[in-house]
């Protein structure tokens, strides 16, 4: 099955009304992307936790690292640049940090609040090679700036 972002944005949309606890909302938002998609190996967040720093948060699947540095792997990337990482092969990737020896490709998004502030990362691991197109940045991105967009720090 393949995640269809209009229905599962309009349902993570209802679901999280009026909520503005954001480990509340990634907890939601992880459980629904996980299982909208049979590509989805591992879904969850890393959240900022302090300066150059992100801990492991809500998340689905098996376990992930605990804390991962802005300068190290995937989400680090992503952290540190501020721009969508989409990774066709791991194993190219310099610096990827294994957490997960299955994992083949991967997406992950910063994730921000109502003044811009990086608040964390979206990381999707999949089991398959190039599981990720610019459909799914561009859906997933709707999503998050839905539900963490409004938020004030």
């Amino acid at each position: 099955m393949r995640i269809d972002y209009d229905s599962t944005g309009r349902t993570i949309a209802a679901l999280t009304e009026g909520e503005t606890d954001q480990v509340a909302l990634m907890a939601t938002v992880a459980c629904e992307l996980h299982h909208a998609d049979d590509r989805f190996d591992w879904t969850g967040f890393y959240r900022v936790v302090g300066p150059e720093l992100l801990k492991i948060g809500p998340y689905q699947g098996g376990h992930g690292c605990l804390v991962i540095p802005f300068s190290r792997g995937v989400c680090g990337a992503a952290a540190r640049t501020g721009e969508v990482q989409r990774v066709d092969d791991v194993e190219a990737f310099p610096g990827h940090i294994a957490c997960s020896g299955s994992t083949r490709s991967e997406i992950v998004l910063p994730v921000r609040d109502a003044a811009g502030a990086l608040i964390g990362v979206l990381d999707i691991d999949s089991d398959r090679p190039a599981a990720f197109g610019v459909d799914d940045a561009a859906g997933l991105q709707t999503i998050l700036d839905r539900v963490f967009g409004g938020l004030h720090g």
